[in-house]
């Protein structure tokens, strides 16, 4: 056996971290869609509740608040703020299973991971036909 002492300084490490470079599997991915998701929807909560407020205000607010909804902006912010819902959901799910144990191994985790992103993907195109379009 060689127990020479290897000197970590002789060695050639990157000086930064290129996150562009990386190659994320599945899970991590999932992952971190999971938690920018989580956040925008907790950032958008307040906005959320003052539509809900004004609509709850009377017959007025109500139909201010569906002439807001109506707008195409509206419309157009609201496509990303569907999918941003349903993926959370999805991935919130995937994570409950992997609390109870189930899917740990790398090829079920990869596969889930690579599960939960289609159908938060094919559930909003659905959801955004349904209610946008």
């Amino acid at each position: 056996m060689d127990y020479t002492y290897h000197n970590m300084t002789t060695k050639r490490r990157p000086k930064h971290l290129n996150l562009v470079k990386i190659r994320f599997p599945s899970p991590a991915i999932a992952s971190i869609l999971h938690r920018i998701s989580g956040l925008f929807i907790f950032l958008l909560t307040p906005v959320l509740l003052y539509l809900f407020a004004l609509s709850l205000q009377g017959e007025s607010g109500f139909r201010l608040a569906g002439e807001w909804l109506n707008s195409v902006f509206v419309k157009i912010a609201l496509i990303p703020l569907i999918w941003l819902s349903v993926h959370h959901f999805i991935a919130g799910i995937r994570y409950l299973m992997l609390d109870l144990d189930i899917g740990l191994n790398r090829a079920s985790a990869r596969i889930s991971a690579l599960t939960t992103i289609a159908m938060a993907l094919v559930l909003s195109v659905l959801i955004i036909y349904w209610l946008i379009l």
